[in-house]
């Protein structure tokens, strides 16, 4: 229950990552009136206990096994507020969480880290009633600090007018210690009038992939764009569209914030994030060992589970291109080894598409998937080498912009990797216990694959042409040799 939204969302289970069965959000206002009257507004009150009649109901029909309630800054401040959870655990049946300053900026931070877990810099949260910053460095918490200056406050404490609103916000966040210790590190900014900015300035910048979750901006790039949003009527804004309207009267707020975020912390970079203080929580129940897990890997893993031929094929996949990379004389940074074992996880996921779509279904698919711990760089990555996989080395038929987001060195290993594992499913058929017992190595000027004798009429001519285009990207004759 937030100063502004009271969200449900129903996760299929408790685990690394967290698959949302059902989201719905309604904008009940609970933090308006708040800043003059130290209340909650009976009218947004009314709304939130309808739409807590509602959740209550959802989660018998599907069948919800726990339920957490999470409340913030709205109900923990207001002298009725008190009165407002008693009413919404008698509907919920389930007590109620409030979340103190210093907790909210906690789980602020864990979401952050389980979704971007090398997270270096200064976490924000912007909600109806409240900013929380808290510091985030190599999966570790240091301070965090809650600010009054949610855009539903702001908005009333300036009444209505920018120049006063952010007037408030530089006097307020000019005392921050946080802030002031992240310069020259990433700013990761949550929450839904921050996304909402984020996808106007996708939009009007013609960005080639709409995935909101570690879309990232240059720090000046970011204070420029704000700065424009502050000084326009909001409904004039270029693309304005791809905003709610519930979401664009406090547009300008949130724009004012995170300019003057900027221009006190001095971050490189603005990173956006997906997740925070629900999936703080979520990810603060998880056992150690649960929380170190790899959450492209696993989302992967369950993709190749759920839509490849033979998971365990795709699993025998990693260790074979590795070699094959060494054979070719690519050499891989910790990143790059990391993305190519996501890229062979799910190099099978698109199998059932009509053959003349695979590559680009394929494509689409993995480009826009719910993954965490991974970029928009390292998307484009595995959506090409899945397209390669399918399409050959062809780029045809391959929209250029996603080619935009990958450097020359990811395309190189893109492209290598796609003709590798069109080559291992040649060889496969798909199926388990049988590139483990072959290799691709370099003898001289040639790649050779090498077949034990007993799988020597594998080795027709097709794969011999898919060998060569391997062959091809690192100068090398191709042969095929049998042991």
């Amino acid at each position: 229950m937030g100063s502004n939204s009271v969200r449900l969302v129903v996760y299929e289970r408790l685990s690394r990552i967290a698959t949302p069965l059902f989201n719905e959000k309604d904008l009940c206002g609970l933090a308006r009136g708040l800043e003059a009257n130290k209340r909650l507004d009976p009218a947004a009150v009314a709304a939130a206990l309808a739409t807590m009649r509602r959740y209550r109901a959802l989660c018998d029909q599907i069948g919800v096994a726990r339920i957490h309630v999470l409340a913030t800054a709205a109900p923990r401040e207001a002298s009725n507020g008190a009165e407002f959870v008693s009413a919404v655990e008698a509907i919920i049946d389930s007590p109620i969480q409030m979340l103190s300053g210093g907790e909210e900026a906690r789980l602020t931070a864990l979401g952050v880290i389980s979704g971007i877990p090398a997270a270096d810099g200064v976490a924000g949260d912007l909600g109806g009633g409240s900013l929380e910053v808290v510091d985030v460095a190599g999966g570790a918490i240091g301070a965090g600090e809650s600010f009054g200056l949610g855009g539903l406050r702001l908005q009333e404490a300036s009444q209505g007018s920018m120049k006063k609103a952010e007037k408030i916000v530089a006097e307020a966040l000019k005392k921050s210690e946080v802030l002031a210790g992240g310069a020259d590190r990433s700013f990761y900014a949550i929450g839904g009038t921050w996304r909402s900015l984020a996808r106007l300035h996708m939009r009007q910048t013609g960005y080639p992939l709409n995935v909101t979750h570690q879309y990232t901006m240059d720090a000046g790039e970011a204070l420029d764009f704000c700065q424009m949003v502050t000084r326009r009527d909001v409904e004039s804004l270029d693309s304005i569209e791809v905003v709610s309207r519930n979401r664009r009267p406090l547009l300008a707020y949130g724009a004012a914030v995170l300019a003057q975020v900027i221009d006190v912390m001095r971050p490189e970079h603005i990173v956006m994030s997906a997740l925070g203080v629900r999936e703080g929580h979520l990810f603060d129940l998880l056992s150690q060992a649960e929380k170190k897990r790899d959450p492209l890997i696993v989302a992967c893993e369950e993709l190749a589970w759920l839509r490849s031929r033979s998971p365990r094929h795709a699993g025998e996949l990693v260790p074979w291109t590795e070699q094959a990379f060494a054979a070719i004389g690519l050499e891989e940074t910790e990143e790059e080894a990391r993305l190519r074992h996501a890229a062979c996880l799910l190099g099978d996921v698109g199998w059932r598409v009509h053959p003349e779509y695979r590559g680009e279904q394929s494509l689409n698919l993995i480009a826009y998937a719910a993954f965490i711990g991974i970029d928009h760089p390292g998307r484009a990555y595995l959506a090409l080498a899945n397209f390669y996989r399918h399409e050959g080395l062809i780029d045809e038929a391959l929209s250029p912009r996603i080619r935009e987001l990958a450097s020359t060195r990811y395309m190189e290993r893109a492209r290598a990797l796609g003709a590798v594992l069109r080559t291992a499913y040649l060889i496969s058929g798909a199926m388990p216990g049988v590139v483990g017992r072959t290799r691709l190595e370099r003898r001289d000027d040639t790649l050779a694959l090498v077949l034990p004798s007993d799988l020597a009429p594998l080795g027709g001519s097709r794969v011999a042409r898919r060998l060569g285009q391997i062959a091809k990207t690192a100068g090398l004759s191709p042969v095929i040799a049998v042991e």
